[in-house]
């Protein structure tokens, strides 16, 4: 996370932060776009058509099972369990319990001394986290057992899983398999042998929150995948590189699609970066592509950078994708 500032204003009509609100925009707030069937013990999420064409041409435009030679079986959905309780002594963000339509906030946030310290603590245990959620991925674990023993974590160190109640958002952590572009939902589903895992976590700890992320390799996994995982990560650290006090944002966005382009991958634009800090998500926004935004990096704001970036075959209608941050 680095410094940075940028102007967007908040709508009623706002999605989420979760996806990048210049482009994705719709009438319903985020606690009814998912929707949660107690009944199934299964979650959905109502799209608005801008990324469902997304959606449509990435994933239901092919019959994946079909195909001869690949090794995956298309991803599918498994039982969602209830929400784990978290205790009552634990602070919660304000969006907890909130009937109020959330999104991307207005306005930068600047951090003195005490916040930064406060944000080394939140990005510090979140780190934590994330190493050792990485440690639990491998053949036949499912993705909920992942989210109990993360949430297990983050509360043990009295904490809140900033994601747990967000928007509907039924579980602690972001567990995305395979094709599955960013935010999955953890079930029941065991991972396999050759998966690629990206688990996103964010914690919120004394009013901050910290976020990160990384994909994690289940069992063997073929070369084509772990290239993929290496550019992405590689586009992530050039851009960071690229940040300091007074830079364009567009600079980011333009060190990541450039590195991509030389491996012929494409970046998802649909989800963004994000000002973070005492508000989960905040300005700036930041676009992982080329742009012509014109907001400066600040001194002491914090943001995420969460470059998504793709394969696309069409010849054998092949879709990969990984995210980092």
């Amino acid at each position: 996370m680095v410094g940075g500032a940028c102007s967007l204003q908040l709508q009623p009509r706002l999605l989420s932060s979760f996806v990048g609100n210049r482009f994705i925009h719709s009438t319903q707030p985020l606690n009814q776009l998912f929707g949660y069937n107690s009944g199934k013990n299964q979650v959905s999420m109502q799209l608005s058509r801008t990324f469902s064409g997304l959606a449509d041409l990435l994933f239901n435009r092919r019959n994946l099972d079909a195909e001869p030679n690949r090794r995956r079986k298309r991803l599918r959905p498994g039982k969602v369990s209830p929400h784990r309780p978290v205790p009552d002594h634990i602070p919660r963000p304000p969006y907890v319990n909130s009937q109020k339509p959330i999104g991307i906030v207005s306005g930068p946030e600047v951090h003195d001394e005490k916040g930064i310290e406060c944000m080394r603590v939140s990005g510090r245990l979140a780190a934590q986290v994330l190493e050792y959620a990485g440690t639990l991925v491998k053949p036949g674990i499912t993705t909920d057992e992942i989210d109990k023993a993360v949430h297990q974590m983050i509360i043990d160190n009295g904490a809140y899983p900033s994601p747990l109640g967000y928007g509907g958002f039924p579980k602690s952590v972001c567990t995305s398999v395979n094709e599955c572009i960013c935010h999955g939902i953890p079930d029941s589903r065991a991972l396999e042998d050759g998966d690629t895992i990206n688990i996103d976590v964010t914690v919120y700890l004394n009013g901050y929150h910290g976020d990160t992320s990384a994909t994690f390799f289940c069992g063997d996994v073929d070369d084509e995948a772990r290239n993929l995982v290496k550019v992405t990560k590689d586009c992530l650290h050039k851009a960071i590189s690229v940040c300091a006090p007074g830079m364009e944002y567009k600079k980011i966005g333009k060190t990541i699609q450039d590195h991509a382009d030389r491996y012929n991958y494409g970046v998802v634009r649909q989800f963004v970066g994000h000002g973070i800090g005492r508000v989960f998500h905040a300005d700036p926004v930041v676009l992982h592509y080329r742009n012509n935004d014109h907001g400066r990096m600040v001194l002491n704001q914090t943001f995420t950078i969460g470059n998504i970036i793709f394969s696309f075959q069409v010849a054998n209608y092949k879709v990969d994708l990984v995210k980092l941050n």
